[in-house]
């Protein structure tokens, strides 16, 4: 399997992509997984999360590392290995999480307002990569945006792309106003900066 990368186009920008590390198929699967997320999204980690509807409102599905998923950490293993060898050169020592599915409704307007993706009391969360699941004809809004030199930038809404940023670059997703949008979220952790 051929996997393409595209670099961001400034080399200023936090973020790098990925596309074309999973087929169609994985892609279909991820995704109906990501649209029987239950969970209602929560603000905060671990017991001191939160349901807050006025900065999240999405459903979550979480995958582990086992059996059934060991390929899907797998390959985001490679993507990770390579992107952060070319562009950020952080000490990583892999995925201390189970990886996130979310789904943003219309009916609820999904969105994440502007945050930061800290880890869990114990974890240090450096990278942290979205895959988009959904094809972008199917949903309207519902934009990945990361925050640079001041000015959001909207990612691509591409099925299968990859968006990698560091952990503590402030992003947000506009609220879906059509349709659904589908993603998987994980993060990469390592030995705290010093």
């Amino acid at each position: 399997m051929q996997h393409l990368l595209t670099p961001y186009s400034r080399k200023r920008e936090p973020f790098a992509w990925w596309d074309g590390a999973f087929t169609e198929e994985q892609l279909d699967w991820l995704q109906q997984k990501a649209k029987e997320a239950t969970e209602q999204a929560q603000v905060g980690n671990g017991a001191d999360g939160q349901v807050s509807e006025s900065v999240r409102r999405s459903e979550l599905n979480w995958l582990s590392k086992d059996a059934e998923c060991s390929w899907v950490f797998e390959v985001l293993s490679h993507v990770v290995s390579s992107i952060n060898a070319e562009y950020f050169g952080f000490d990583l020592t892999g995925f201390g999480e189970p990886i996130q599915l979310t789904n943003y409704h219309e009916s609820r307007q999904g969105t994440y307002k502007w945050h930061q993706d800290f880890g869990a009391s114990g974890s240090s969360r450096k990278l942290s990569l979205v895959l988009q699941l959904s094809n972008p004809e199917d949903y309207e809004g519902g934009e990945l945006q990361i925050l640079t030199t001041g000015q959001p930038s909207s990612m691509q809404k591409k099925r299968g792309l990859i968006t990698v940023f560091p952990a503590w670059t402030l992003h947000q997703v506009t609220p879906v106003i059509k349709g659904t949008r589908q993603t998987l979220v994980t993060w990469v952790s390592g030995p705290e900066f010093k």
